[in-house]
C-alpha cells in the first residue's frame, strides 16, 4: 500500500468531521439576522418598479451588502431622504445593522428596489428574496419569502413610477 492512501484517507476523516462544523457556523451567521413583517408593494400594468419592506435586527453587527431576486431583473438597497423640500432617493452600497437594534426598510425611508419586474406583482403572491449579509469578513444569504399587499399609497409612501 503507499503512503500517501494513509494521508488520503486521513484528510478525509478530518474532512467529514470538520464539515458539520463548518456547515453550523454558517448557518448560525445567516441566523444571527431576522426578518420581521416583510412585504412587496403591488405594481400596476406597465410599472417598471417595485418596492420591498421589512424589519431587520441582528445580534451581532453586520451590514446588508446586496438583494437577490428572480421577480426582478436587479434589487438594489435604497434610501430616501428630504432635502430642501424634496424627496430625493440614492443607492447604498450597504447598509449597517447594529448589533441588537432594529433597522426598518419602511415606506418613505431605506427600502429594496425591485427593478423591471419580470411580471406584475399582484396582491396574494408572494416574493422570494435572497439578503446578501456580511459580518465579521464573511458573507452569507438569507432567504425571504415576501407577501405583495396593496398598491394603496397611504399617508407616509412613496410612489415609485
Amino acid at each position: 500500500m503507499p503512503m500517501h492512501t494513509g494521508t488520503r484517507a486521513a484528510r478525509a476523516t478530518l474532512f467529514a468531521a470538520a464539515f458539520p462544523l463548518l456547515l453550523a457556523a454558517a448557518l448560525a451567521h445567516a441566523q444571527a439576522v431576522q426578518v420581521s413583517d416583510a412585504w412587496v408593494r403591488a405594481t400596476v400594468p406597465g410599472q417598471k418598479v417595485a418596492a420591498a419592506y421589512m424589519t431587520l435586527r441582528s445580534s451581532a453587527a453586520a451590514r446588508l451588502v446586496g438583494v437577490k431576486t428572480k421577480a426582478a431583473r436587479s434589487a438594489e438597497i435604497h434610501s430616501m431622504s428630504h432635502e430642501g423640500g424634496v424627496m430625493k432617493m440614492r443607492r447604498l452600497e450597504s447598509l449597517e445593522l447594529p448589533a441588537g437594534q432594529e433597522v426598518a426598510l419602511e415606506p418613505g425611508g431605506n427600502h429594496i428596489m425591485l427593478f423591471d419586474p419580470v411580471k406584475p406583482l399582484e396582491e396574494g403572491q408572494r416574493v422570494a428574496l435572497k439578503l446578501v449579509v456580511e459580518q465579521g469578513g464573511r458573507r452569507a444569504e438569507l432567504s425571504v419569502d415576501a407577501p405583495v399587499r396593496s398598491a394603496d399609497f397611504g399617508e407616509g409612501a412613496h410612489k415609485h413610477h
